[in-house]
């Protein structure tokens, strides 16, 4: 199937501002270049509380910002935002962060993790999984009692979120109940199918991914290692259960649709959809048709999953 219309003309815009590739510029340049991308007017998502937060991890603390979308939530959900370990912040996604708060019902704690290259790996997947201790701690001081604990992000925020569900699953906690992976990185392997098909090279290419991997694990050994590159895992038993989502138009569309055939191999259950018509990016991308049925699709699934005033057992932090 072709890009969508919408897609197909936001690939074009950013086609027509002839903009130098991020690929060619910088950690700190490419930084000052992104932001928020929002079709059509944007929209108001109110919560009924807003926190923020530091949160001690190994060298100092890293901001986090809780989203808490009415007076009962069914869940926590800690997120990761995507933008290849390089680049994002907060608040650059506060506003998908809200969105997928109120589809999910959830308190979603949004975590700014450390950046490579200044904090090459392991640092974000050790931010990303303190971040996930410090929710769990305080499930009763966000939502009022005990509710189901869910990890989840997008593109690299994918890739920590699953790492996270690993290295819980190694260290026996915190209990996560639930991991959301939006299109996710989960391998530093350049040639499946998807990455070499040129339909799919669009505003985040190959070239550019091996630009982030460059910054993040500049160590090729690194690589190798599971906490990095999910999908190389070789045991995936005993994981929690996962909503998967990928792009049809997306380098990284097969690795993200391997991981989902191979955690329902070790009995995970997993919710899949791939998006036709979509590129990288939709899903944090409000205003895209797309953007719209991924965050219901996403929110249908954590609500199905955690049910209508689901709690937690007190056994079970």
């Amino acid at each position: 199937m072709s890009l969508d219309e919408a897609s197909a003309a936001l690939v074009a815009q950013f086609t027509a501002a002839g903009a130098p590739p991020i690929r060619t510029l910088s950690p700190v340049q490419a930084r000052a270049t992104v932001g928020v991308t929002v079709l059509g007017p944007v929209p108001t998502v109110e919560m009924a509380a807003v926190g923020e937060h530091r949160i001690p991890v190994e060298g100092g603390s890293i901001a986090a910002r809780t989203l808490v979308p009415g007076e009962e939530v069914d869940g926590v959900l800690v997120y990761l935002h995507g933008g290849g370990w390089v680049l994002g912040a907060i608040d650059h996604f506060d506003l998908h962060a809200r969105t997928v708060a109120a589809a999910t019902n959830c308190a979603v704690v949004l975590v700014d993790y450390r950046l490579a290259p200044e904090h090459p790996f392991p640092t974000a997947v050790e931010d990303a999984y303190a971040a996930t201790r410090w929710a769990e701690a305080r499930l009763v001081e966000l939502a009022g009692r005990r509710v189901p604990l869910a990890v989840g992000g997008d593109s690299a925020g994918g890739n920590l979120a699953a790492a996270v569900a690993l290295l819980a699953r190694e260290r026996s906690g915190p209990s996560i109940d639930l991991q959301v992976l939006a299109y996710p990185v989960l391998d530093a392997e350049f040639t499946t199918a998807s990455y070499l098909a040129a339909e799919n090279n669009l505003i985040v290419d190959r070239d550019l991914m091996m630009w982030f991997w460059d910054h993040y694990c500049p160590d090729p050994a690194t690589r190798r290692s599971p906490h990095a590159a999910p999908l190389r895992e070789r045991d995936l038993g005993g994981l929690p259960p996962a909503v998967v989502i990928t792009a049809e138009h997306d380098v990284l569309r097969d690795e993200g649709e391997a991981y989902a055939d191979r955690l329902r191999e070790a009995g995970v259950p997993v919710d899949f959809r791939r998006f036709a018509g979509q590129i990288h990016g939709f899903f944090t991308i409000i205003g895209l048709p797309g953007n719209d049925a991924a965050v219901e699709f996403v929110g249908d699934a954590v609500r199905r999953r955690f049910g209508v005033g689901c709690t937690r057992s007190a056994s079970s932090a």
